[in-house]
């Protein structure tokens, strides 16, 4: 199987991906989640006219011509309304949210009057309707104001919850398992013997997937003995992952036995090695019902693949539709030389616009595979196509922004 460019594969990922299933959770745990339908008010907002200011409630015709003295015949708080009337003549003292007595049409604020034991001095005027909060000014009953396929903000919620929905439909969140393999890799905290490393690639992956809202099952190191690979990968299966993420293994060597491991259990292989550097021998398919990306194990191809391609899936399955990456334009920091046939995504740095408007891009000099210290320091990474021709200082380029 041939070199994929980096577009089919993304293509291949996310055409086997369809939104998970819905599931009703309460209103704290629905942000960041996709509506699986629309969403009605299940009430008027607000429910009758009331005061938007303190003040009083009264009949505008009382208050045409000031100064003005009104008998004061109730007080009305914010559900505490007042099941009497305000007649000709009368107020009522009234307080923000309070409930407009009937037979009153407008509020005068407090700064407007005076008050002289029951009854008010009204000094500045107001027309009909003034400072008063109308029934249904916000939304009305039965009216759609959040759609099928929205992801909620902290916004949404709120509005969700006054519209008297204690519960919304949303897609299950996606559950991701990762999976590390390498004789070499020992965990942070001990002391590398020789030949040894200290175990990076889940961090990040875990990191990712949380930040996209997933639960996530760790499922540890693995040696680079098919038996215990084998074993790892019925696990993710018996936890019922939607996505196993593996890293290592996924090359042609001999202690790689990722693809061969996934093959005994039934993987439907979608493609193996992909036109990008870095991360050019992740592959991909499905084990049943789970989506599988077998990463690399150089920890930035390790991170990149996760970034164009772990992320987007997530997104697809959580039933997002702001799924593919994003790329921005910018200017060339530096001069680049010609690109062979694989896309390149370096790990670069930002720099504030200039007159032009647009950032400057200016790649890490050395962009090794396993070097995770750019990778920290970058701001994106640089996207070249395949067979790009030389490209000097100040050209156009586009950069994929990374997370903060």
């Amino acid at each position: 199987m041939g070199l994929m460019p980096v577009s089919e594969a993304l293509s291949r990922v996310l055409a086997e991906a369809e939104p998970l299933d819905p599931d009703s959770v309460p209103l704290d745990e629905a942000h960041g989640r996709v509506l699986t339908a629309d969403i009605e008010a299940l009430r008027t907002q607000p429910p009758a006219d009331v005061s938007a200011m303190d003040g009083y409630a009264v009949r505008a015709e009382d208050v045409a011509r000031i100064p003005a003295r009104l008998k004061l015949v109730a007080e009305v708080a914010a559900g505490h309304p007042f099941e009497g009337a305000v007649d000709a003549g009368e107020a009522a003292r009234i307080f923000t949210g309070g409930l407009l007595p009937r037979g009153s049409d407008t509020i005068v604020i407090q700064e407007n009057t005076t008050r002289e034991g029951d009854t008010v001095l009204v000094i500045a005027g107001a027309g009909k309707g003034r400072h008063v909060r109308r029934q249904g000014l916000d939304f009305q009953r039965g009216a759609v104001l959040l759609p099928k396929g929205r992801r909620l903000s902290d916004r949404d919620v709120a509005l969700a919850a006054a519209m008297n929905h204690p519960r919304l439909s949303v897609h299950r969140r996606p559950k991701v398992a990762v999976l590390a393999t390498g004789d070499e890799l020992v965990m942070p905290g001990s002391v590398p013997g020789l030949g040894e490393i200290v175990h990076s690639n889940a961090y990040a992956t875990i990191a990712m997937a949380r930040r996209e809202g997933c639960g996530v099952l760790d499922l540890g190191i693995v040696p680079d003995r098919m038996e215990d690979t084998v074993a790892a990968i019925r696990q993710a299966r018996e936890h019922d992952a939607d996505i196993l993420v593996t890293s290592g293994g996924a090359s042609v060597g001999e202690h790689d036995l990722m693809p061969t491991a996934l093959a005994k259990e039934g993987l439907a292989l979608s493609f193996w090695k992909v036109a990008m550097r870095p991360g050019r021998p992740m592959l991909h398919g499905r084990l049943g019902a789970m989506h599988v990306l077998g990463l690399p194990g150089n920890p930035v191809s390790a991170y990149v693949c996760s970034i164009l391609f772990l992320v987007p899936l997530i997104r697809r399955l959580a039933g997002r539709s702001d799924v593919e990456p994003v790329l921005d334009p910018a200017l060339l920091g530096c001069n680049l030389p010609e690109n062979d046939e694989r896309a390149d995504y370096l790990r670069a740095r930002l720099v504030p616009p200039g007159p032009t408007g647009l950032p400057i891009a200016t790649p890490a000099p050395v962009q090794d595979s396993s070097m995770l210290a750019p990778l920290a320091a970058a701001d994106c990474l640089l996207v070249r196509e395949p067979h790009a021709p030389p490209a000097a200082a100040g050209t156009p380029c586009r950069v994929l922004r990374l997370p903060v």
